[in-house]
């Protein structure tokens, strides 16, 4: 295989998860920036440190669907990773899903980078996990090379938004499928740059303490629409604010009568909302309501069109646990001697998932609450801790857990007044 070996190899060696991958050496001398997004100049494969919970999540999440969820049972799962970059997403499926659910996988690579895809293959083959179903890697545009097919599983995770990828992909997706979508055009999502929000989404967002929120919310509608124009439904599973980007993961199914309703799904986020609009709800900061409502969209209060369902799935988000984290994802001994580094790496691999189990049990519910805004809304001495304020809101017989969210905050199906009488 020598004479195969891309350019440089074998390059520099990560081990991310449990799995090694070589890369080329960087472009740039000295540390690559590991807390923040990654520069295409680093090197000549793209490759983005700041997205390793990212994919540690992928990879719990296939791990239940392909076991108990929408894609349980035995026949082979064809999946697109459609920006595959340097295919360390890819790789990490390989070598830290259970081997009975390695051998299902059907894996196509895709990119544009010729080099990032000779990187990728070369990768795969030189360090082969259990064998799959099938494996290819393709130099391409993702857009042509998800209609080739039909597939169970595709992977969206562009440098930048994922609205010229949808429509493809939702086209090409099976009657049953997953797809994960990452966008990290997160300004425009959140309101911080209003014109390419509408430009790309159709939408408005208000700059706030949940507007991250409402960038998820607004993605998971964009999401929805696109798959109603192909008689498609969605099922949110999992929806994350980490960092740098925003990413939703949905179950999607063929259903003309479902895509046919879809609005009811979809509504505006109202900020500051009056007594008239907020009812017995009066004093909290935002409410949402269905797209039917009359709003000013010139009200700069209002957020949307965004989703107003339940934005994940209990079952999904439980078994997302530290314990199953470090499982199948954190490295072991004989791959990290280091105690301190192999500490610190496991410790990264529980972050992951951190809030995102204990969640599940109020996921239904539309209510965060940031509690540093709280505070000040309610005037109090001290933000509430979310951990004890929670605790006490489960205690009076309500569902509420600290949110997985880039903020302290809690989400919480209590009324409003039981809020305010509990922290008062």
């Amino acid at each position: 295989m020598g004479e195969d070996l891309p350019e440089g190899w074998p390059g520099e060696v990560l081990l991310e998860g449990r799995t090694h991958i070589h890369l080329p050496s960087n472009y740039v001398e000295g540390e690559v920036n590991l807390a923040g997004p990654a520069s295409k100049k680093e090197r000549s494969v793209f490759h983005n440190h700041a997205m390793s919970g990212n994919r540690t999540r992928s990879v719990l999440l296939m791990a239940h669907e392909m076991n108990v969820g929408l894609l349980a049972g035995d026949k082979t799962v064809r999946m697109l990773d459609s920006l595959a970059a340097s295919g360390v997403r890819s790789l990490r499926l390989c070598h830290e899903l259970p081997v009975k659910l390695v051998k299902r996988l059907d894996l196509t690579l895709c990119d544009l980078n010729s080099e990032s895809i000779k990187w990728a293959g070369t990768n795969y083959h030189c360090n082969p996990p259990t064998k799959l179903s099938g494996f290819q890697t393709i130099v391409g545009d993702a857009r042509q090379i998800a209609l080739s097919r039909g597939w169970q599983w595709v992977d969206i995770d562009p440098f930048g938004s994922p609205i010229p990828f949808l429509d493809p992909v939702i086209q090409s997706l099976a009657r049953k499928a997953v797809l994960e979508v990452t966008a990290t055009d997160v300004a425009a999502l959140t309101g911080s740059s209003p014109a390419p929000l509408m430009r790309r989404y159709g939408a408005r967002a208000r700059l706030d303490e949940i507007a991250h929120d409402t960038g998820l919310r607004i993605l998971l509608a964009t999401v929805a629409r696109t798959a109603a124009q192909h008689d498609r439904i969605i099922e949110p599973i999992l929806s994350i604010w980490d960092s740098h980007h925003l990413r939703v993961s949905v179950r999607v199914r063929r259903s003309l009568d479902g895509a046919s309703i879809v609005e009811e799904n979809l509504g505006w986020r109202i900020a500051e909302p009056t007594a008239e609009e907020a009812g017995d709800e009066h004093g909290c900061a935002h409410i949402l309501v269905p797209l039917s409502t009359p709003v000013n969209l010139s009200d700069k209060r209002v957020s949307g069109p965004l989703w107003i369902g339940q934005m994940g799935d209990g079952d999904v988000m439980s078994s997302m646990t530290e314990e199953r984290a470090l499982a199948l994802c954190a490295p072991t001994e004989e791959l990290v001697s280091d105690v301190s580094e192999l500490r610190l790496r496991r410790r990264a691999i529980g972050r992951s998932v951190r809030h995102i189990a204990g969640e599940a049990k109020a996921i239904h519910s539309g209510n965060l609450i940031v509690v540093d805004e709280l505070a000040s809304r309610l005037k109090l001495p001290a933000p509430p801790s979310p951990t004890k304020l929670a605790a006490a809101l489960s205690e009076l017989g309500h569902a509420a857990t600290v949110a997985s969210y880039g903020k302290p905050a809690i989400r919480t199906d209590a009324p409003w007044k039981d809020i305010v009488t509990l922290v008062s």
